[in-house]
């Protein structure tokens, strides 16, 4: 009798092969080389495959596909928690930390850091039909970044001059701050953030000069070291007619003392 069963048990193990209604651990490995890979390497490897550079202050979001950002923010909240564990902090009996590591996480990719992860807002230009060539200046914009050294707070304001040509795009003014807030939305130096910007307006809008002022504080100098609460960086960018005319840049600066 046992040996007129076994064909029977060979029947029912083949059937969920070919119908595919094995059981669903199985039925995962849908992407062979990606099974059971963090989505961090994944997305690594995607970026790695085209040359491309992943620093801390670069946008990724051409590497990551829809969906896949709820995924991330479950991996980075995995690993936080490792993280508190490690600081010996206690997760479970604290009704404070119960999920820390959650709202870390998607603070960082919703919020902090999402410049890295989403596209360029959409800047809507319109052509200048009354040949402004007068300067503009658009702040101050609040700004809020992290230093990429030590992912400490940077809480600042930031002032920018546009000179038009009668051939120059124009766009409104919301979107000076949105395209703002997608630079600084990563970790980021100062140095580097407000020249980053200026590249970006000069090719959106083919000025005849851009010129950009920030004015931050930096936690790292305030939180931890030398604990220096008063301390501030300035910085400034000035290119094309700014950098060339002194009397223009001069009005830009002085515009800025009475605001």
């Amino acid at each position: 009798m046992a040996i007129k069963n076994t064909p029977t048990k060979k029947t029912t193990s083949a059937k969920p092969v070919k119908t595919a209604v094995g059981p669903p651990v199985k039925k995962v490995a849908v992407k062979k080389t990606d099974a059971g890979t963090p989505l961090s390497v994944v997305i690594r490897r995607r970026i790695e495959a085209q040359k491309a550079r992943f620093h801390a202050n670069d946008n990724i979001s051409a590497f990551i596909k829809p969906g896949e950002l709820e995924s991330l923010v479950d991996e980075v909240a995995g690993k936080m928690q490792a993280v508190l564990e490690s600081l010996v902090i206690d997760t479970e009996s604290d009704h404070n930390t119960k999920n820390t590591s959650q709202r870390v996480a998607k603070m960082f990719v919703k919020e902090v850091f999402n410049g890295r992860y989403v596209e360029q807002p959409t800047l809507t230009k319109f052509p200048n039909v009354s040949k402004l060539n007068e300067l503009m200046i658009i702040g101050p914009i609040t700004v809020r970044s992290a230093c990429s050294h030590h992912l400490c707070p940077i809480m600042g304001r930031i002032w920018i001059g546009v000179l038009p040509s009668k051939e120059s795009a124009l766009i409104g003014l919301s979107k000076y701050s949105r395209l703002t807030e997608w630079v600084m939305c990563r970790p980021q130096i100062q140095e580097e953030a407000v020249v980053e910007l200026a590249d970006m307006l000069e090719r959106k809008i083919k000025p005849i000069g851009v010129a950009i002022v920030m004015d931050a504080d930096h936690f790292c100098m305030q939180w931890r070291g030398v604990k220096d609460r008063d301390s501030k960086m300035v910085n400034s960018v000035m290119r094309g007619a700014f950098l060339k005319d002194s009397n223009l840049r001069r009005e830009f600066l002085s515009l800025l003392e009475r605001r």
